[in-house]
């Protein structure tokens, strides 16, 4: 784990990086986060962007999603939770419905094994590569992310 002390040294740019990033439901890429982050600071890198997504991955506020063989995506939420994503439209939705931790303590029970962490993909079309409108579901990521920092 991240030393304490390196992440407490917060600069602007990572605190501006983890705010944008967590009031997003859509787990954006390193480039896209880049270009949401650049209207509040124009004068930022991508590299200082990659730089401060991995620093707050190893100190576990963030998530780092490695699905398929699709570029790696961020989510502001650390609790531990499964995703989703869309094989059309690359859409990538949280999935706190699937209980992971009642599979890794069946998968113990079973085998033996000391689990140390997971990577369990769900795949399939989204709503609106199926030609459904869902409104409810598609803000149910921002709503929930709302309700955990006490803003809904």
């Amino acid at each position: 784990m991240l030393e304490i002390e390196q992440f407490q040294r917060n600069t602007r740019q990572r605190q501006v990086i983890l705010e944008e990033l967590q009031e997003l439901s859509s787990h954006p890429t390193a480039a896209e986060l880049y270009e949401i982050t650049r209207r509040r600071l124009p004068k930022i890198s991508l590299g200082t962007i990659y730089r401060n997504l991995d620093l707050l991955v190893r100190a576990g506020v963030i998530q780092k999603l490695q699905i398929s063989a699709t570029e790696a995506r961020f989510d502001g939420d650390s609790d531990r939770h499964c995703h989703v994503r869309c094989v059309r439209c690359g859409r990538v939705d949280d999935a706190h419905e699937v209980r992971v931790d009642q599979v890794e303590h069946k998968f113990k029970s079973v085998r033996g094994y000391k689990i140390l962490g997971h990577r369990l993909e769900l795949f399939g079309l989204c709503s609106e590569c199926r030609g459904e409108k869902t409104p409810s579901a598609e803000n149910v990521g921002v709503k929930a992310k709302a309700r955990k920092r006490g803003k809904a």
